[in-house]
């Protein structure tokens, strides 16, 4: 199953990113799969040291080592294409 189809990983993909970063405010279901994560439309109000909180989280619970930033921005759009990366198909 694509990841974009994959409801479970997309809610353990939120919840990592609420978790990772600290976020008190926001629950999993206010964040929407396609706004852009690093965005101010995504409420989240992410910064570069949250980027890297990410990063360690994608490391830890899914395996996945982005190794550099262009690569990040590409797969951490949002969490449609997140969830894709991790699970193509």
């Amino acid at each position: 199953m694509k990841g974009s189809l994959d409801q479970a990983l997309k809610q353990r993909l939120k919840v990592m990113i609420i978790e990772e970063c600290d976020i008190a405010d926001i629950t999993p279901e206010e964040v929407d799969d396609d706004i852009q994560i690093f965005s101010d439309a995504s409420g989240l109000g992410l910064d570069s040291l949250d980027a890297l909180q990410i990063s360690v989280g994608l490391k830890s619970q899914f395996g996945i080592y982005l190794p550099d930033s262009k690569a990040f921005r590409r797969h951490l759009k949002s969490i449609n294409a997140l969830a894709d990366f991790i699970q193509p198909e």
